[in-house]
């Protein structure tokens, strides 16, 4: 896939993107190239699928759920910015910090956000477990993202003291995830779990190999 198969994509499927958006999109692609080869931040055998199977995956996740205005975002376990950084180009107004456990990884990704330009993006090399216990993270979330980091359960029980009231969490999942849902639920009772299919025009990948939205909130008393 190129530049112009990417633009196509994403406008087909909901995606609206600014020239200077995808023109950000294809830097952030030429810099995972090169450094990939340094630090492994993915697979050897994806790079010839970065646009598709990273990047676009990670923006999938906007076709599903809507992220309010100006929304402050957790990306947790973000190894070399995914979804938070493509999620960021994809949606300006939002604050998106990046967050692993990694160091050489954040120190990438760090590299990669100040390389967009954006402004409201940061990098933080912290163990999630450990965020949400510094004060200035308490309750400071609308949105918490990841992609394949960890059971829902385990992501919620990290994370939940990070996340604002009204927030809701986005996870990257595939497969069936009926057993890690029910386990999920009965470690928080009150937790609502919506699991929504990735289904993009032009993209069979996502469907092929069965890729989904994971939304996750607290249950409002009433």
């Amino acid at each position: 896939m190129d530049k112009l198969e990417f633009w196509t994509v994403c406008s087909a499927n909901g995606i609206v993107l600014e020239k200077e958006q995808v023109d950000l999109v294809e830097r952030y692609h030429r810099d995972l190239l090169y450094w990939n080869k340094q630090v492994n931040l993915i697979s050897r055998k994806d790079e010839e699928h970065i646009l598709v199977r990273h990047i676009l995956h990670s923006m999938a996740l906007l076709t599903q759920v809507e992220i309010p205005q100006r929304a402050h975002c957790l990306d947790i376990g973000t190894g070399g910015g995914f979804p938070g950084l493509p999620v960021k180009i994809a949606r300006p107004d939002i604050t998106m910090l990046l967050a692993d456990s990694i160091a050489k990884k954040i120190k990438m990704t760090e590299m990669f956000a100040k390389h967009t330009e954006l402004k409201k993006v940061s990098a933080v090399n912290i163990r999630v477990e450990e965020l949400a216990a510094k004060q200035k993270y308490s309750w400071a979330f609308d949105v918490i993202m990841a992609r394949a980091v960890a059971p829902i359960g385990e992501l919620v029980k990290w994370t939940r003291l990070a996340l604002k009231p009204n927030g809701f969490w986005v996870f990257l999942k595939g497969g069936n995830l009926d057993e890690e849902i029910e386990q999920a639920v009965q470690q928080f009772p009150m937790l609502q779990v919506d699991v929504r299919q990735i289904s993009m025009h032009g993209v069979p990948w996502f469907q092929e190999q069965d890729k989904k939205v994971v939304i996750a909130k607290f249950k409002r008393n009433s």
